[in-house]
This record gives C-alpha cells, sequence and structure tokens, in this order.
C-alpha cells in the first residue's frame, strides 16, 4: 500500500527536502512501481568550468530515490548510494527515473537512471534504503 495517496500529496510533503526543491526539482510522477523527477537546468547549475555541477544529478537522482522509498515504506532512509556519471548534459531539462530492484523486508534497493531532454543518459544511481 503507497504511502502517498496521489503525486500531488507526495509534492507537498517533498517540499519539505529544501535543498532540492530550491534547486528547481519536482515530483513528477509517483507510483509503487516508480518515480519520475525533473528540473529545468538554469547557470545557478554550473560549476566553475561552465558544465553542470555532478551534484545537480545526484540530488535529483536523491529526489526519484527518495520519493519511491518513502512511497513504498514511510520512513525508508539511504543507507549506501552510487553514482556513475556518463555525459554531460547538452539538454535543458533532467529527468531521474527510478526502479524498485529489491523491496525487501528491511532494505530496499532502487535504480535510477538520470537523462536530458536530449535523450542522452547522464548518470547512473543505485541506492539501498533502510526502512525504519
Amino acid at each position: 500500500m503507497a504511502t502517498f495517496r496521489s503525486t500531488e500529496e507526495a509534492r507537498e510533503y517533498f517540499q519539505g527536502d529544501r535543498f532540492a526543491t530550491q534547486a528547481g526539482m519536482q515530483v513528477d510522477e509517483l507510483t509503487e512501481e516508480y518515480s519520475v523527477c525533473s528540473m529545468v537546468l538554469n547557470e545557478n547549475h554550473k560549476n566553475a568550468n561552465g558544465g553542470i555541477m555532478g551534484g545537480v544529478m545526484f540530488t535529483l537522482a536523491d529526489l526519484a530515490f527518495a520519493s519511491l522509498s518513502n512511497n513504498i515504506h514511510m520512513p525508508t532512509v539511504a543507507q549506501q548510494v552510487s553514482i556513475n556519471y556518463l555525459s554531460a548534459p547538452k539538454g535543458t531539462k533532467l529527468f531521474a527515473r527510478a526502479v524498485c530492484k529489491k523491496n525487501g523486508s528491511r532494505t530496499i534497493v532502487i535504480n535510477v537512471d538520470v537523462t536530458d531532454d536530449s535523450g542522452r543518459d547522464i548518470a547512473q544511481f543505485v541506492g539501498s534504503g533502510f526502512k525504519l
């Protein structure tokens, strides 16, 4: 049984993730099987070399992980995460799609693919969560 009755309820809840929301990230879709979060890139997301900071992609993936894991079981906290950066974003918008790979009695494993609006694969994130 899902924690949130609707995506809108989840959006309201995750407004409390101020770092992500102030960076322009939002929950777009949420079910018990997947989550999609997105953001529009702007000058504030760039590093000193003019590229998008790795922390931007990480935070977006983390929001997708958090929304899905906490929709499956509230509360779930990150236990271990890793990210592989694949390509620099070329588009103007990023998407993070999270899917549950294992939903155990105490732990959960979620894979998150980050892409941009040009269809480019940007990053792969794997998160293990602990159900409190």
